[in-house]
């Protein structure tokens, strides 16, 4: 077993470019996202108690349950660690080094190349077979709960509400256009099994998406999604010109250059594992408060 669930949390970033691209975007889901740092705070937000004793018992009951392997919680952070780490494949530790507070892309871009539209439209998919599986492993039900999924999402708030803004701007609107349900929808509908091998994720992941056609559930996945994306795109007049104008208060890049920005924000952040564990540790303080 790896880290703590407490550790993990703890040991989340404060600043950084996760931390801006997210700020950057809180106009997609204003006051949403709060980002929540050290495991102690978190309980101290979420159930409202400040007694030393009490947020003790909290803790401990929150790391057993956490520890015991026959829940989801590790599963769930190991999945969101897995999908994040593989888009951000291509050399982020270097590429993060060279950013700071004031960033220009033009310095990098003639080491980028665009992610080709099929390898993007699969990243796309994986981050939302992520999410379901990750949704059902934290509550316990079963991973083909398709239906049971496509209902909570009216119910996300805060970094999962968020986590979901974000896949739809930097892994949907950015890199593949206004176009990018249809594009991406087209793409893993003529998947194959050997063609999303070549995607790290699904390799890494594919263990556990139920049934024997995992191709097959990863369109299932996307489409019960599709319409959900398109909802939330046209609710909020999202567009890649938008996201890419609240982006440019950080990032000095050209309107024509968002294949790039796309390639380059895969590398520098990792948005999916920062607020998965932050929903992963907000669920078991809320568990562990009920049954102490």
């Amino acid at each position: 077993m790896g880290k703590s669930i407490v550790q993990l949390v703890d040991e989340l970033p404060t600043s950084g470019m996760t931390i801006t691209v997210l700020n950057a975007l809180d106009f997609v889901v204003p006051g949403e996202w709060d980002n929540l740092i050290g495991f102690d705070r978190t309980i101290k937000t979420v159930t409202g108690e400040d007694d030393p004793g009490l947020i003790s018992q909290i803790k401990d009951r929150a790391i057993e349950l956490y520890n015991d392997e026959g829940e989801g919680y590790q599963r769930a952070v190991w999945l969101y660690q897995t999908v994040d780490t593989a888009a951000s494949a291509l050399g982020t530790a270097a590429m993060a080094n060279k950013v700071g507070q004031d960033i220009s892309f033009l310095g990098f871009l003639q080491n980028l190349t665009p992610k080709p539209e099929k390898a993007q439209a699969i990243d796309l998919g994986m981050k939302i077979v992520v999410e379901l599986l990750a949704y059902c492993q934290i509550n316990g039900i079963p991973g083909d709960s398709i239906g049971d999924f496509l209902g909570s999402l009216a119910d996300y708030g805060g970094e999962s509400k968020m986590r979901m803004a974000a896949m739809v701007c930097l892994d949907g609107l950015v890199p593949l256009g206004p176009n990018f349900i249809k594009a991406a929808g087209d793409w893993i509908g003529s998947a194959t099994q050997s063609s999303l091998e070549e995607n790290e994720a699904f390799r890494n992941i594919q263990k556990m998406i139920p049934g024997t056609d995992k191709v097959a559930f990863v369109g299932q996945a996307f489409n019960s999604v599709s319409s959900w994306m398109g909802n939330f795109v046209s609710a909020r007049g999202l567009s890649p010109q938008t996201i890419l104008q609240h982006l440019q208060g950080f990032v000095d890049i050209a309107d024509d250059k968002l294949d790039y920005v796309g390639a380059f924000l895969d590398m520098s952040t990792n948005y999916y594992y920062h607020t998965g564990v932050q929903t992963v540790a907000k669920r078991l303080i809320d568990r562990a408060y009920a049954e102490i």
